[in-house]
């Protein structure tokens, strides 16, 4: 990670346009020793322009990005898909508020790895944090209806996933990392890695995320109490 070496330690970058809310959000994460705040930026195009800086100078990228959605010059989903290309091991994790559902859609269809409100309380947002970082699927019981029932339909639906592609989905859903699933079903890793690239692809869905939310739509998995 890239808070440090074999440091356990998940570094993160904070972009929000108001100063208040980055200093709040840095305070709560510093609180928390697995998570380490690295840089701020007030907008995407600032976040988007350090995260070049950090890579030309060999220091460390962040791996999860908190990323506002409204902003000046970049706003949050044009800069989470400019990460997304430019950083792919980079995590995008958007702040959002309970009536900006539409956006979160259009920024995980971008990339974003996962969502989390900006009134969460401290644990939420560092369980957010985290589960972006280990690959994990982390959803806010407010929003997820929400979002479930305003996800688009894939256009072949479920019945394009083999058994075994559903039984996946259910784990991604559920929270599940590639090596969690892996354990489950006695498969390798790697196996485990493809099964999800081929769920996604299928789905035509850009995150774990979004499978998630489709999954809770398409009744699949129970939607977070």
């Amino acid at each position: 990670m890239s808070g440090g070496p074999d440091t356990g330690v998940i570094g993160v970058l904070l972009v929000d346009d108001h100063a208040i809310v980055r200093r709040g959000v840095q305070a709560y994460v510093a609180s928390v020793p697995t998570l380490r705040v690295l840089g701020e930026a007030a907008d995407g195009q600032q976040a988007v322009e350090l995260l070049h800086q950090w890579q030309t100078t060999g220091e460390p990228l962040p791996d999860v990005v908190l990323m506002d959605l409204q902003m000046p010059r970049m706003d949050g989903v044009a800069a989470t898909a400019a990460i997304a290309r430019a950083h792919p091991g980079v995590k995008v994790v958007i702040l959002t508020s309970f009536g900006e559902v539409e956006r979160v859609h259009a920024a995980l269809a971008a990339g974003a790895a996962g969502y989390v409100l900006k009134d969460a309380d401290p644990a939420e947002v560092a369980t957010a944090i985290t589960a972006a970082a280990a690959g994990e699927v982390h959803l806010d019981s407010a929003v997820a209806r929400q979002l479930a029932r305003r996800m688009a339909a894939p256009q072949a639906g479920l019945t394009s996933l083999t058994s075994r592609e559903r039984e996946i989905l259910a784990l991604v859903a559920q929270g599940h990392s590639n090596r969690d699933i892996a354990d489950r079903l006695v498969i390798s890793e790697r196996t485990a890695r493809t099964h999800v690239s081929n769920v996604l692809s299928k789905l035509q869905l850009s995150s774990r995320t979004q499978a998630a939310l489709l999954a809770i739509r398409e009744g699949l998995i129970s939607p977070p109490a």
